[in-house]
């Protein structure tokens, strides 16, 4: 039976590291957690050890460099790579088990469900926007809790060290090795950065996988868009 490492990666999420952590130990199933964190100045560190389920490493700041430190450090035969805004299905493990199963299948990922967290934003009713992207493309994005055969992300060099797209650019990598499929089942993802600009947030989400994808850098566009994270 093949084991899942989970990779988290983290800057200032305080908030709500814990509700995560929580719900990781919960789970039988899951070999390991690795939370790496990329110079929060917020507390978040404190609590990964205060929480003490997880393994928590230090690394440069930025989604790719955090995660790939994760998975060097991980010791299972699938890694799952989870945001700190992303709540995973309670049966996360047997659906991983099933889309890895199907023949040449490297990777996978999951439908999104996007989330009021306060339960009260008047503009809730417009994530249902945010869910279609996960549906149309052939491509995951991290926030879709992307899971990766340890031996396709080492074949493909793991993530990229760029600002941003690191995700799209694996998905790209893993792609030309092998199939990527989509589990059946959702996780709830956090409407937090689209409520907070929601004609930005689209733009962003909708113009600059585009843009990449016609050859304009991921360097280029942090610079005209101003993405952080």
């Amino acid at each position: 039976m093949q084991t899942v490492s989970v990779i988290l990666p983290t800057l200032d999420e305080v908030d709500r590291i814990e509700r995560r952590l929580d719900e990781l130990a919960s789970n039988r199933e899951i070999l390991e957690v690795l939370v790496v964190d990329g110079g929060s100045s917020d507390g978040t560190s404190e609590r990964v050890r205060d929480h003490g389920s997880a393994r928590l490493i230090d690394a440069r700041r930025g989604r790719g460099p955090q995660q790939n430190a994760g998975a060097a450090a991980a010791r299972g035969d699938i890694l799952l790579f989870q945001h700190a805004d992303t709540q995973l299905p309670p049966d996360v493990v047997p659906w991983i088990r099933h889309v890895l199963s199907q023949p040449r299948t490297v990777a996978g990922a999951f439908h999104i469900r996007t989330v009021d967290e306060t339960g009260r934003h008047p503009l809730a009713p417009l994530l249902r926007l945010a869910d279609l992207r996960s549906r149309r493309t052939r491509l995951p994005y991290g926030d879709q809790a992307l899971f990766v055969r340890r031996e396709a992300f080492e074949q493909v060099g793991g993530f990229p060290d760029q600002p941003l797209m690191e995700d799209l650019e694996l998905s790209r990598r893993l792609s030309r090795i092998g199939r990527i499929g989509l589990a059946r089942t959702e996780v709830r993802v956090s409407g937090r950065r689209f409520l907070a600009s929601p004609v930005r947030t689209a733009l962003l989400w909708n113009l600059l996988p585009v843009l990449y994808r016609a050859g304009v850098s991921a360097e280029r566009l942090e610079r005209v868009y101003g993405v952080t994270r």
